[in-house]
């Protein structure tokens, strides 16, 4: 089953994806495959926060585990409601998510 997010680009430009949700895909992933610039260099391993990311609309997400809570503390630009972008995966409880990238 696909699922429909909106990402907002380090621009401001909003883009409505098509995620699928039964490939084990998370949202880093599902933005680089839209080449949305995030650039995951640690491959998805909470070690990088290159695809930190703000969630704007009010989903169930998972809670941050140790690692991704300690990388959000050394990050940049990081808010209340900043999020890794490989610690989300896609779900169809996340239909309609709203995220922005946060600045480089």
């Amino acid at each position: 089953m696909d699922i429909k997010i909106t990402v907002i680009d380090r621009s401001g430009v909003p883009h409505q994806l098509v995620a699928p949700t039964d490939m084990s895909m998370n949202l880093m992933e599902v933005c680089k495959a839209y080449e949305l610039h995030v650039d995951g260099i640690c491959g998805g391993m909470a070690m990088c926060a290159s695809c930190q990311c703000y969630v704007l609309s009010d989903h169930p997400l998972s809670e941050k585990s140790a690692d991704e809570e300690a990388m959000l503390s050394e990050a940049f630009h990081v808010k209340e409601n900043s999020r890794l972008g490989c610690q989300i995966p896609m779900d169809k409880k996340l239909g309609g998510l709203k995220v922005e990238l946060a600045p480089e």
